[in-house]
């Protein structure tokens, strides 16, 4: 299995680095990936395996604060024909409401895929303490991969940064969901962000 790959908030840019870095809460960094890391991406995993049963492209997140799950999301753009509403905005959606605020500071989100720019933002303007993602996405991803909203040192806040947790499982769905329309003669928006692999 490969270890995921932390990154502190305010880190330098990933030129390169390996896994690993990151301290611990003691010394004011976001903890590393953990069993607890896993067993939340599970959680957003359902999401995805949702969001493919109802002919959406399989990408799920979840939000949890103090060990506490607050909101859940799959995509949604195909049913409700809303371009804005990925898994991510979905979740944050639902935990804003569920705590009362749009501040969602010290709340990790759990994303089965690296957020686009759209939710690297909403992720970032939330204040969030981490993000936490499966497979890089290398057509869309704004965590690291085509771009990286959520560590901006120009922007007032840096988001922590834990990739690859059940990158494999998360891959595994998304090629299958693009397999399945490809074979069925129909594509979306986006396609598949792993076909040059």
């Amino acid at each position: 299995m490969n270890r995921p790959r932390i990154v502190p908030g305010g880190a330098t840019p990933r030129s390169g680095q390996g896994s690993g870095g990151g301290g611990g809460a003691a010394d004011g960094n976001p903890p590393e990936s953990s069993d607890e890391d896993e067993r939340w991406m599970r959680l957003a995993l359902d999401e995805a395996m949702r969001a493919a049963e109802a002919g959406e492209v399989p990408v799920g997140a979840v939000v949890v604060l103090d060990g506490r799950l607050l909101g859940r999301g799959h995509n949604r753009t195909e049913a409700t024909h809303d371009p804005t509403a990925h898994a991510e905005i979905m979740a944050i959606g639902a935990a804003s409401t569920a705590l009362g605020d749009w501040r969602l500071s010290g709340a990790d989100i759990y994303v089965t895929l690296e957020p686009c720019s759209m939710c690297a933002g909403a992720i970032q303007l939330g204040r969030f303490r981490r993000v936490i993602f499966g497979p890089r996405d290398p057509k869309f991803g704004a965590c690291g991969s085509v771009l990286n909203v959520v560590e901006a040192p120009r922007l007032n806040h840096q988001v922590g940064v834990v990739e690859g947790v059940l990158a494999e499982e998360s891959r595994f769905a998304l090629r299958q969901f693009f397999r399945r329309l490809r074979q069925s003669g129909r594509e979306t928006a986006s396609g598949d962000p792993f076909e040059s692999e």
